[in-house]
């Protein structure tokens, strides 16, 4: 029975303390867009045309100072 003197307190201040931050979310927007996140991993965020893009001139593979023979063909 003495348990009870603790335990009631300790529930009532832990309900009061997570309905406190449910309000805080819902007035701060927490749940406002619950859409948002799971249709961010479904769109495309690849820019089109950019795989298709051709180099600059003088771009080319192999050619430059980064080249695998260093600039000596």
């Amino acid at each position: 029975m003495a348990s009870l003197y603790l335990l009631i307190p300790v529930a009532l201040i832990f309900c009061i303390v997570a309905l406190r931050l449910l309000l805080w979310a819902i007035n701060n927007g927490q749940y406002d867009d619950l859409d948002k996140e799971a249709w961010r991993v479904v769109m495309d965020d690849d820019v089109p045309g950019r795989k298709d893009e051709k180099p600059a001139p003088g771009d080319t593979p192999g050619s430059g100072a980064g080249s695998e023979t260093g600039g000596r063909d």
